[in-house]
């Protein structure tokens, strides 16, 4: 059956309604049976096939249209057919052998009738022996070019076709061809490319939804269905899942312009996505029967299924790479305070990330490059360009001329970049630039002339040469990967986590210093003052003992000494005071057992000479031990036992108690004592260097005791408060932590 080609309208190819064509190929005929098993719809060319008119059939249950054992072999097949057509069984009608194919869609179902050559039944035994012989053939090691040749092979093998490709659809939806598998009957398109054009979308996702389609005769002319629209619907029928499905005249065409009579597509479905397809082509006319065609698609889905796992290995392994590298980059960031100096020293690792030519930085108007580069005004002109246009985390283009004009200059080294901000407040970029790739395209003829010239035939068209047509492309890079572009805002991410990790330690080491101010101005302070005074007293009352060396009583010569020992006593204590303080905070733990209540009346025994005749009562309990360095917990013990008796020295008698207990984390100590206590408003102050609460003139002192106290404490991880009551005593409590921190 020849068709003549008609006009055809290219403009509305893309917009043609290939699922509802209202017509079917004519290598078979259609019965659509209503829920009751009427026949409600035939195609128009059941009198050829079956020897019954369409207007005889049209009305009447099917064991009347079809012959009744025949019908009584499809009946059991029937009740569970669904959307994708399925074998229902060989029957023999006026004369013929039919493949009979049933599937359920749009509230009929259609019995589609295949004429095939063969006498006996469809035998699909055959399918293990083809499926296990494949699956035999590959291995891990196989790249997906492997693969596809070796599935085209196959395919060829079965189906009998002069040229089968396997090809694959790049991300703007150009085929490339993989492998072939060839008779020499046709031209070879191994390695060249088919324009996104030649399947518009619509063709797509059909392609998804009906993973094959066979095509026995590009000169056919169709079947119309009767009537033409659905009877159940009033809708034109949707034949998405017809085997028999009329194709597009536009693509009829096309095959004739290829020279190819008969095809067939195989749909390769990749992570749920089209991914390619298995295009089969003959020279002639080619009838595929349905075994076949099942076993064709059986080979497609494991062929998806290998390269599906081929590509989800090697994407994780690019990514496991591409994180250790990060990871050593990130390694290399932490190494100094100076986040410029510290970049400059992982360009290289950089650059591998990216697997860049050349990468630069930019902070404030300073920037760093390394590697191949635009200059130093194109990169200003350039993050100039980038901040206004808010290109949110991450900004990445393999052809940055096509976005940015001004690139074309630098075409060479940048016409890839990725750019990542690494402030959201300042004008901080890391960029990474991917030089120039120059390279060619074959296309399976010139892409660009598929639109027919002004005054040219159109029924030449949709495209009419498939000779070879190379094209050179400039301004473009290697693309970037999918997994480049997620690790780099993992990247970012980790940058903006150092970066706000310095700003936390400048902010302690800001305290800190704030902190080591005021206990300098109050260091100053206690130079200027408490040191100075008891100079003062020493020179002075020097000269008195000069001044009366020869005429002076010995009993007031002895009071000018007494006075000189006592001032050069307190000046050399505040010293002592000052080193014991400056030594807390350098000298290294030696943490052991403690018994607390040993170390106790080793401080009450030295304490005894201050005491002297004083009436003072020790309550002390039974004390539970505590893992600490023993030198410094006794001298925090003795500075808060030495304050206990000073500031009782008004009392009589005086009582001082000393208690522990241990909880689940701490062991807390108490110091407790009758003495004048202080003003609970200034309890802040209390425990910072040189500060007293009370006249030195009442109570002699350095200001450091407390301060030695909180310092020995918190270097062993625990804590020191106070509390007091004016007049009645005051209450020192600090904690040990029963495990000590690993670093001291």
């Amino acid at each position: 059956m020849t068709q003549a080609s008609p006009p055809i309208d290219l403009s509305s190819c893309e917009r043609e309604a290939i699922r509802t064509p209202g017509s079917i190929q004519p290598h078979g005929c259609v019965l659509a049976l209503s829920p009751q098993g009427i026949v409600v719809q035939v195609s128009d060319n059941i009198e050829h096939w079956l020897g019954l008119s369409p207007a005889a059939a049209l009305g009447r249950p099917l064991h009347e249209v079809i012959d009744a054992g025949a019908a009584a072999r499809l009946a059991p097949e029937l009740p569970a057919a669904s959307e994708r057509p399925s074998f229902a069984s060989t029957v023999r009608l006026a004369d013929r052998v039919f493949d009979v194919l049933v599937h359920r869609y749009d509230e009929l179902l259609m019995l589609e009738f295949e004429a095939v050559q063969r006498a006996g039944a469809a035998d699909f035994r055959h399918l293990y022996p083809l499926v296990g012989n494949f699956l035999l053939q590959l291995n891990d090691t196989d790249t997906v070019e492997t693969m596809s040749a070796r599935a085209a092979d196959e395919i060829r093998g079965i189906t009998g076709f002069n040229r089968v490709l396997v090809y694959r659809f790049d991300a703007e939806g150009h085929g490339h061809v993989l492998a072939e598998s060839n008779d020499g009957h046709l031209p070879s398109y191994l390695g060249q490319r088919f324009p996104a054009s030649d399947i518009p979308p619509q063709a797509r996702e059909l392609y998804a939804s009906n993973r094959i389609r066979l095509i026995q005769d590009a000169n056919y002319t169709p079947s119309r269905l009767l009537p033409p629209d659905n009877p159940l619907t009033g809708a034109p029928n949707d034949l998405s899942f017809a085997a028999l499905r009329s194709v597009s005249p536009v693509h009829l065409q096309y095959m004739r312009n290829m020279g190819t009579l008969a095809s067939m597509s195989v749909s390769l479905m990749v992570k749920g996505q089209l991914w390619g397809l298995i295009s089969c082509h003959n020279a002639a006319p080619c009838h595929i029967t349905f075994d076949k065609r099942t076993a064709c698609e059986q080979l497609g889905q494991i062929l998806a299924l290998r390269v599906e796992s081929r590509e989800v290995r090697d994407e994780l392994q690019f990514r496991l790479d591409v994180r250790r590298i990060m990871v050593s980059a990130l390694g290399g960031l932490t190494q100094g305070a100076n986040f410029i100096e510290n970049m400059g020293n992982v360009f290289p690792e950089l650059l591998h990330f990216a697997r860049a030519g050349g990468a630069a930085i930019i902070v404030d108007d300073r920037i760093v490059s390394y590697g191949d580069t635009p200059d130093e005004a194109q990169l200003r002109e350039l993050i100039a360009w980038l901040q206004s246009n808010s290109h949110e985390d991450l900004y990445h283009t393999d052809r940055l001329e096509a976005e940015f004009p001004p690139a074309a200059a630098y075409r060479q080294s940048a016409s890839g970049l990725l750019a990542m901000p690494i402030s959201r407040i300042h004008k901080h970029y890391l960029l990474w630039f991917r030089p120039e790739i120059v390279y060619t395209i074959d296309w399976a003829g010139n892409p660009h002339l598929k639109e027919a010239p002004a005054g040219a035939p159109t029924q030449l068209s949709p495209r009419s040469s498939f000779d070879s047509w190379r094209e050179t492309v400039h301004g473009t890079s290697a693309p970037w990967h999918p997994g480049e572009i997620e690790l780099a805002l993992e990247f970012r991410t980790a940058l903006l986590g150092i970066a706000l990790e310095r700003a936390e330690q400048m902010a302690e080491l800001a305290e800190e210093l704030g902190r080591a101010n005021k206990e300098l101005e109050a260091f100053s302070y206690s130079v200027s003052h408490d040191l100075r005074a008891p100079l003062r007293h020493i020179v002075g009352f020097s000269d008195l003992l000069l001044e009366s060396s020869g005429s002076g009583s010995p009993e007031k010569q002895q009071r000018f000494l007494t006075n000189i020992k006592e001032s050069a006593r307190l000046a050399g204590k505040l010293v002592d005071d000052l080193l014991s303080f400056s030594q807390m905070g350098r000298a290294s733990l030696r943490p052991v057992q403690v018994d607390m209540n040993e170390l106790v009346q080793s401080c009450i025994d030295r304490l005894a000479l201050d005491i002297g005749g004083r009436r003072v009562e020790w309550h002390v309990a039974d004390l539970p031990p505590i893992v600490a360095d023993p030198t410094f917990i006794q001298l925090a013990l003795y500075n808060l036992l030495s304050n206990a008796v000073k500031f009782t020295s008004r009392k009589d008698p005086a009582v001082i108690r000393i208690d522990g207990r241990r909880e689940a984390a701490m062991t807390v100590f108490t110091v407790a004592d009758n003495g004048i206590g202080f003003n609970m408003d200034y309890v802040h102050k209390l425990f910072g260097v040189f500060q007293r609460l009370h006249r030195m003139e009442d109570f002699q002192g350095t200001g450091i005791g407390l301060a030695n106290v909180r310092r020995i404490v918190e270097r062993h991880g625990g804590t020191v408060t106070a509390a007091a009551v004016q007049g009645q005593g005051a209450t020192f409590t600090f904690s040990i932590p029963n495990s000590l921190p690993t670093v001291c």
